[in-house]
């Protein structure tokens, strides 16, 4: 059932997120930060049981250095140079198996799948660890070093995703000029970050994408991973003002503003783990050309299958 605002309203919906004086300044210094270790791009060719794609192991150094894999998958013997998919999983998820994730690479793309550090326990396994050392936060990723900026989950995590584009951009086998993100859930809004930090993405594919306006979700739904945040400020109440100070500048309604690619986003109105008003923030901020397709009776699984043919076809238009 619907437990959001009705359609109408939503697509007039304006967030009350409002992104930090020193947001671009912080998000600079990070990025200069990260680039100061070497890309360190490695690629090794897996003996996957694959007929009409090759796959190879990729490994690059991400936020502190630290070496982040992916799959990289192409058709059998492309040697490029070929329009390019960089993706992001979902909560709990990584890369998994070589040979899990084939539709891409099979619609001719190059496919860069990246790892999740720490993450790989929710139906997909992981191959990056986490290293950073983490406060006190409730079980979860979502308030892990919650209490400053420098020290937050998600800072790794986005830098992660940027360095992915980087790495991806620099094989012989990728056209650097076509290059495209996306994500479902936390992959898509990792997506959008990664959209209002590098310029030169080419395309953005934003499935009901999680991370967008977490003061709102933290207070209109119940379900996890948002739940997670109601559970630790419920446990820590004085540090409410702190933990939103510290979320604001990786919520996905702020990077929207910045991101100028072409951007496809979904929002299923029955979705109770991102709320489509929370999807909407982040979609009525978007600064570049835009379009969303709403599924008024699904839930988080939003399209499916659908969703799939919107997302080929956006990237078959834009790259």
């Amino acid at each position: 059932m619907y437990t959001d605002l009705p359609e109408a309203q939503l697509r007039a919906h304006v967030s009350t997120q409002a992104d930090p004086a020193d947001f671009d300044e912080f998000w600079a210094g990070t990025l200069a930060e990260t680039r100061r270790h070497p890309l360190n791009v490695t690629v090794t060719r897996v003996d996957a049981p694959l007929a009409t794609l090759d796959v190879f192991d990729v490994t690059f150094a991400g936020f502190g250095g630290q070496p982040i894999r992916a799959w990289l998958r192409v058709p059998a013997g492309a040697t490029g140079p070929l329009p390019t998919i960089v993706q992001f999983h979902g909560y709990g998820r990584g890369r998994g198996q070589s040979f899990e994730n084939l539709l891409w690479a099979s619609a001719g793309f190059a496919h860069l799948d990246m790892d999740l550090r720490g993450q790989g326990w929710g139906g997909s396994t992981s191959d990056t660890a986490d290293e950073a050392g983490s406060g006190p936060q409730s079980p979860g990723f979502m308030t892990r070093g919650i209490e400053s900026k420098e020290t937050y989950y998600y800072r790794r995590v986005y830098m992660d995703a940027v360095r992915a584009v980087e790495a991806a951009r620099s094989l012989d086998v990728v056209d650097a000029a076509r290059v495209g993100v996306m994500g479902t859930s936390q992959g898509g809004g990792i997506a959008l970050a990664v959209a209002g930090l590098v310029p030169e993405v080419a395309a953005v594919v934003a499935r009901v994408p999680f991370l967008c306006d977490f003061a709102r979700a933290s207070v209109i739904t119940d379900a996890h991973p948002y739940r997670e945040l109601g559970v630790y400020l419920a446990a820590n109440r004085l540090k409410v003002d702190q933990a939103h100070e510290t979320l604001s500048y990786f919520d996905g309604v702020n990077f929207a503003k910045r991101a100028r690619a072409p951007l496809a986003t979904t929002a299923a109105l029955m979705d109770p783990i991102c709320p489509p008003s929370t999807v909407f923030g982040a979609f009525n901020n978007y600064a570049g050309p835009k379009e969303i397709t709403v599924w008024p009776y699904n839930a988080h699984e939003g399209g499916l299958w659908e969703d799939d043919a919107l997302a080929l076809r956006a990237f078959r238009q834009h790259l």
